[in-house]
């Protein structure tokens, strides 16, 4: 008996050391590294100056005073700087005619440069892609922008190419979601997640004040992204991802039009922005942490949370309580993560989130600063934010670093990476990063329009 209890217990040993092991392998390969990504850089002559910008506002001849103070007006609160970058159709002042061409060239122009530098800087080729995310939310042509890829760099015909439109602001995230639940299908796959917004066909020529805004905020912009799930590539990577959260609030008729393309009254197509944003974005947000704060924070910081919830409730209730509790935030963010990416959209957007999460003005210095150089670039902004604080060197090994970006839906994505590679690269940023934050805070704008009146202000979301 005793060599078959023996051989039992070897088997025993042997099938539960086989089923750790397998476990271990499981959740490696549904881990999801970032080996490295590009922001695109357009060329110089597609910058737009305070004067570039003015004329192109004095362009369209059907504004009236009122309306032309109000561009200028939100122009020179924008928080943008002197070196973002437009279509070279609306430098041309060819808004009012763009061709299908326009959109085509501002894609290409962004994939031949941003998406080759990446497989330049990363080593790998494009046959080594096995999954391709695309979004860009205002232009699908037909092939596809993820088959015009496809085609443009001889990629595989296995590829896994998927291509998204609509999504808005927060569509970088949403790629990134996708792109990870595919690579949990495809062991050991690498994938390439291209996110960018199509500025060429799509600005606004008519005079509705509600759909005036983006003109002033979106600009050029685009960032790639190669991923993988394969363990052996892990010591390669710049960071993992911890954990991804989606709100998506549609459901609800004022969320769902609060950014809306529609006509106006003359029939010119763009974005709405209605006065229901704030309050649909605040609404997304709440949800959103909702279900990522018990993922990021301490034990600790939960139960401090608790603490302080239950007696501001008893205090509401006229319950007097001894406690040591003081004033303070309700929640410190800052116990579960280091950096903080937040969705550059505008100024008002960088600071209603800096006070909704009790940050400092340190925290929200790459989106504000990322706003001043590049402008809103829609679903790519968050990486330029990361890409100012690599450039900067503030991301060491072990750093949490947050990503929080709203979206027309109304949407609210949120992701946590984790520092696991070096992280030292300047990227798009490299021939200015020394100068930011700038020494003074002279706004070019408001030197150039000082003479406009401020009246009333007129709220900027995104």
């Amino acid at each position: 008996m005793e060599p078959l209890l023996l051989v039992t217990v070897l088997l025993l040993a042997h099938a539960v050391a086989y089923l750790v092991c397998t476990a271990v392998a499981r959740r490696r390969r549904s881990r999801c590294y970032l080996v490295d990504y590009v922001c695109h850089k357009p060329s110089d002559d597609r910058k737009v100056s305070t004067e570039i910008a003015g004329s192109v506002v004095l362009h369209n001849k059907r504004l009236s005073l009122p309306e032309f103070r109000f561009l200028l007006r939100v122009i020179v609160r924008s928080g943008i700087g002197e070196e973002s970058y437009c279509p070279r159709n609306i430098l041309e002042c060819r808004q009012d005619a763009p061709t299908h061409q326009d959109a085509l060239d501002e894609m290409d122009a962004f994939f031949d440069e941003a998406i080759a530098d990446l497989f330049l800087k990363s080593g790998f080729l494009p046959g080594d892609v096995d999954v391709l995310v695309v979004n860009v939310c205002m232009f699908s042509p037909a092939p596809s922008l993820a088959c015009r890829i496809v085609h443009r760099f001889g990629m595989r015909e296995d590829v896994a190419a998927y291509n998204l439109s609509g999504m808005g602001c927060s569509a970088g995230l949403v790629s990134l979601d996708l792109a990870r639940n595919v690579l949990r299908t495809r062991p050991t796959s690498l994938a390439l997640v291209v996110s960018s917004e199509s500025i060429a066909p799509n600005w606004y020529t008519g005079t509705d004040r509600s759909m005036m805004l983006g003109n002033c905020l979106f600009r050029c912009g685009g960032s790639a992204v190669l991923l993988t799930n394969d363990p052996l590539l892990r010591g390669r990577a710049k960071m993992v991802l911890r954990h991804l959260v989606r709100t998506n609030t549609a459901a609800d008729d004022e969320a769902h039009a609060s950014a809306l393309q529609r006509d106006d009254g003359n029939g010119r197509v763009g974005i709405s922005l209605s006065k229901a944003l704030p309050k649909a974005a605040v609404r997304a947000l709440t949800l959103n942490l909702r279900s990522l704060i018990p993922r990021l924070l301490p034990v600790s910081e939960l139960l401090r949370f608790a603490a302080r919830d239950i007696y501001k409730k008893f205090r509401l209730s006229g319950v007097h309580v001894k406690t040591d509790i003081r004033p303070g935030p309700m929640i410190n963010f800052k116990t579960g993560m280091e950096h903080f990416c937040l969705h550059p959209g505008g100024t008002r957007v960088i600071e209603a989130v800096k006070d909704s999460l009790g940050v400092d003005a340190d925290d929200v210095e790459p989106s504000q600063m990322t706003l001043h150089r590049w402008g809103n670039t829609s679903s790519s902004s968050l990486w330029y934010v990361l890409s100012y604080m690599e450039a900067k060197g503030r991301l060491k090994r072990g750093d949490r670093a947050l990503m929080l970006t709203f979206g027309s839906g109304f949407k609210c994505n949120s992701c946590l990476w984790e520092v696991t590679g070096d992280m030292a690269d300047k990227g798009a940023w490299a021939d200015c990063i020394d100068e930011y934050p700038p020494e003074s805070s002279t706004n070019p704008y408001l030197d150039k329009y000082s003479w406009i009146d401020e009246g009333q202000g007129d709220t900027l979301f995104f």
